[in-house]
Parts: structure tokens; C-alpha cells; sequence
């Protein structure tokens, strides 16, 4: 069905950081100059999920519902259509989205901004896609909660020792910092779970692996040498240089050839751009969308791309540079791609995107974070301080700046609860039903 309008449309695709922003100024922009321009996001979700929060979720510190905003709520002047956007056709001007209990819809549109976000990048690995879970949704946050309390308690009844032992082994691929994130974030849930039910904090293992040198190189090596320090002195095995060989139900093989047993792998080695750019057409780097610093798909100057799903060219850097997938500048981008669109219907001028990185916040669990805020290193508590008030203020909605303080005033207090509510099964927080990431044709062979 092909959804035509009188009114001259806007349709972003994707409503992470970069399209929620682009939404949310757009609207601003026409509703204050009384323009006729109807603005359509297009989502799977009707949220905006705050991913940087996504391991204190996996970790028990935060409520799923704090880190989504409800897009419907936070941008009323907008049309919201739920659904995945299969393709794009660019001489049409057309995108056909796959909508749930109803039949697929095209749509047209005058000018087009893809922002559809990014999705764990996966290697080769035999048994990663069926047996490891990413960090990208809440469907996994959630998954590898649950995961980790049903093995620790699923261990205590285990009479078999090797078994045990599997059951109360983590390991985290991927020592950027979401993973380093994760893994002190599980380490604190799973050091709660050992001091109710009377273990050694030391029968549950963690694995921390990279195949690089060095520990959240983001941070600089000062910062990331005491990231090192604390994880480690928290009984977290880091292992660099190090990655998977292959992973199965009850262990994995790692690349120096050592075997050991888990039933609880998780993969956050880095991202690459949405499935969806890959039928487009249009020239990639490193599965992003190439554009210029004006954000305009080169030859298609109705399309704009930003956000994880954009290789932007990073003016600040230079030298071929592009900006790193980090929400600092999804957002910023956001903003850049609502003016740059606005001034193609003479509401202002087009501008570059150029912005410094403020620096990263890395919180590592109870009372530690490390942080380099417009290039200041900071570790400890101050760091700590920090990186919640910067997540605190990065929310979008004043009710999730407000239930997500509560439940850090709640955690400082009140231990981490241990309940399994059995909300997401294995399948549903798979690569392919929670990232869209489909399993390649060769893994079942």
C-alpha cells in the first residue's frame, strides 16, 4: 500500500540518539515558523533506549523502564509508525515498512534521514551467533541478568565440580567500554548474589577478553592502566591479546587454545552499521554510510545520514578521520541533520557538523569510575560523581532524570535485587530476533 501526502514529508528512519534529536528540533523548527511539513519517525521500538545504561540494567541497578523514553510522549507533533523499514528505494522515493498485524506499508517522502543506529559487529566464530549475546538492547541487558542468577543458582544444586564451576564462569568478549562496563556491573550482581547465599565471592569467575593491549584505550593509557588495577582487584581475570576460538553450550575455546567452561558469553566487541544500509547501494565505510560534513549522502542530496549508521567526517581530527559511534556525537549529529534539513525549505542555513569530543565516563561499578571530561582524568569517586551526573542529564525526559536517580539512591542503600522474573528467552535475545542481525547461511552447516 503506498501512502502518498499533500503535505511535503519528512521521514527519519531509526529513533535512537541521532533521530530522536533530529525529531525533536525539526518539530521545533517548523512548528515555530508555522511550515505545512509533516515529520514521520520510523521505528521497530516506540522508545528511544539510553544505551550507555544498558549494563547497570544487565547488572540489576537500574529498571529497564527508567533507560527508555517514550517517543510518542516526547515528541507529540511528530508521527510515529512502528515498524522495521525493509527498503529504500531512492529514484521512487519510497521506504516500505514491515509493520506488525499489518500489511507492509510504502511510504513516500520529500526528504529522507536514515539514523537507523548500528548493531553488534560479529566475527567468524563458530557458535558465537547461537550460544553469545550482545549489549545492544534491553531484550539482552535483561537476558544476561537472568542468565547469570539461573546459572549461580542452578551451581549450588550442581554435584558435579567442573559442571559447577562452568555454571559460576562469566566471560565478557570486548574490553572497550561498554564491555569493561558490563563486567564490573555482573561482578557486582554476582558478589551480591554470593554474600546473601553464603559463597565465596571468588567461586564465581570472570573472564574480561580483547585482542588489544591495552584496557579501554578510549581513555587514554593512564585511565585505562587503573581500570585495570580495580577490575583485577575485584577477581576479574582480564586477558589481552585474547578473543574466541569458538563457543559452545558449556564452554568456549580461546585463541591461545585454552578451554574453559561457561554457560554465560557475552560479545561486545564494537559496533557496525544497521543491516539495513547494506541494500542501499551507496558507498560504506566500515558498514556506516558515507557522507560529507554536511551529513548529505554523496549524489543524493534529499538523503542524510547520521548518528552510528553515518561515517561522518570528523572536522576536528582531520586526516580522513571520521566521528567515533559514541552518543556524544549521535546527538550533536542529530541536531546538525534537523538544521541542514530545515534550511533546504529556507528556515535557516546548512551548516558542517563539527564538534570536540567532551571526553568519555566509564562507571566500573560500586564506588569507581574513571573519566576524562574535556580532557581531565579523573578516577575514583570524583569520576563517579561525574559520570551519574552526566548520564543523569543526558536523559532526554525529566521522569527518567528522576526514576533513574531514585534508583541510584536506591542501590547506594539497598542491595541489588536477586529475583528472576523471566521476562526474555534465549531466542528472543539472540542477535537475530533482538538486533536483526541474521545468522549467516554457513553457521548451520
Amino acid at each position: 500500500m503506498l501512502e502518498a501526502s499533500e503535505k511535503t514529508r519528512v521521514v527519519i528512519v531509526g529513533g535512537g540518539f541521532a533521530g530522536f534529536a533530529c525529531a525533536k528540533k525539526l518539530a521545533r523548527l517548523f512548528e515555530v515558523r508555522e511550515r505545512d511539513i509533516e515529520i514521520v519517525l520510523i521505528d521497530k521500538q516506540d522508545y528511544m533506549l539510553y544505551t550507555p545504561l544498558l549494563p547497570d540494567v544487565a547488572g540489576g541497578a537500574i529498571d529497564p523502564r527508567f533507560v527508555t523514553v517514550s517517543l510518542a510522549d516526547a515528541l507529540p507533533s511528530v508521527r510515529l509508525i512502528v515498524g522495521r523499514v525493509d527498503a529504500v528505494d531512492p529514484e521512487a522515493r519510497t521506504v516500505t515498512v514491515a509493520r506488525e498485524n499489518h500489511e507492509p506499508l510504502e511510504l513516500g517522502w520529500d526528504k529522507l534521514v536514515l539514523t537507523p543506529g548500528s548493531v553488534t559487529r560479529l566475527f567468524d566464530v563458530p557458535g558465537l551467533h547461537e550460544h553469545a549475546r550482545g549489549l545492544k538492547t534491553v531484550a539482552e541487558a535483561l537476558y544476561l541478568r537472568e542468565q547469570l542468577l539461573h546459572q549461580l543458582e542452578s551451581a549450588e544444586h550442581e554435584a558435579d565440580p567442573v559442571v559447577r564451576r562452568a555454571r559460576r564462569t562469566v566471560v565478557v568478549v570486548g574490553a572497550s567500554y561498554a564491555g569493561t562496563e558490563l563486567v564490573a556491573q555482573l561482578r557486582a550482581l554476582a558478589d551480591a548474589y554470593a554474600d546473601r547465599r553464603g559463597i565465596e565471592r571468588d567461586e564465581i569467575r570472570f573472564l574480561l577478553l580483547d585482542t588489544a593491549k591495552q584496557v579501554m584505550p578510549e581513555v587514554g593509557e593512564r585511565l585505562g592502566e587503573k581500570a585495570l588495577e580495580v577490575l583485577r582487584g575485584r577477581g576479574i581475570d582480564i586477558r589481552l591479546e585474547t578473543s574466541l576460538r569458538s563457543v559452545a553450550d558449556d564452554h568456549v575455546v580461546l585463541t591461545d587454545g585454552a578451554r574453559v567452561g561457561t554457560h554465560t558469553v557475552a560479545w561486545v566487541t564494537g559496533v557496525t552499521g544497521a543491516p539495513l544500509l547494506d541494500d542501499l547501494g551507496f558507498d560504506l565505510e566500515r558498514g556506516r554510510l558515507v557522507v560529507d560534513e554536511y551529513l548529505r549522502a554523496p549524489g543524493h542530496p534529499d538523503i542524510l545520514a547520521g548518528g552510528d549508521a553515518a561515517a561522518v567526517p570528523d572536522l576536528v581530527r582531520g586526516d580522513g578521520a571520521i566521528t567515533p559511534p559514541t552518543a556524544q556525537h549521535a546527538s550533536r549529529q542529530g541536531k546538525t541533520l534537523a538544521r541542514n534539513v530545515a534550511a533546504d525549505f529556507g528556515i535557516g542555513r546548512a551548516a558542517p557538523y563539527r564538534h570536540r569530543d567532551m571526553g568519555l565516563v566509564v562507571d566500573l561499578g560500586p564506588g569507581f569510575a574513571v573519566a576524562n571530561p574535556l580532557g581531565k582524568h579523573l578516577s575514583g569517586l570524583p569520576a563517579k560523581a561525574v559520570t551519574r551526573a552526566y548520564h543523569t542529564y543526558a536523559l532526554p525526559r525529566g521522569v527518567n532524570r528522576w526514576a533513574v536517580t531514585l534508583g541510584y539512591l536506591t542501590t547506594a542503600f539497598v542491595p541489588r535485587p536477586l529475583t528472576r522474573l523471566g521476562l526474555v528467552s534465549a531466542r528472543e535475545a539472540g542477535f537475530a530476533d533482538s538486533e536483526g542481525i541474521q545468522e549467516p547461511a554457513h553457521a548451520s552447516d
